[in-house]
């Protein structure tokens, strides 16, 4: 379960198995959410406090490119 980043309490990652679309999960101390990285659409929310979905979404548009690049360096190999 690679992470990928850790920003203001979020924890960024993706499961060793995964499937398309490119996506990241992310975990606070309340819950777990599910963030398409193209989109930045929300595609699940068990419990993650909307000011904290904000900035998780805020953080997939401003580091898309290195999700991509994670994701793709992982899954490639």
């Amino acid at each position: 379960m690679p992470t990928i980043l850790y920003l203001f309490g979020l924890r960024f990652f993706f499961y060793s198995d995964e499937h398309l679309p490119i996506h990241v999960h992310v975990e606070t101390g309340d819950g777990k959410a599910k963030i398409n990285v193209e989109t930045a659409e929300v595609v699940e929310n068990k419990g993650v406090k909307p000011k904290d979905l904000k900035k998780a979404i805020d953080a997939v548009v401003q580091y898309r490119e290195d999700f991509i690049k994670s994701w793709n360096e992982y899954f490639d190999e």
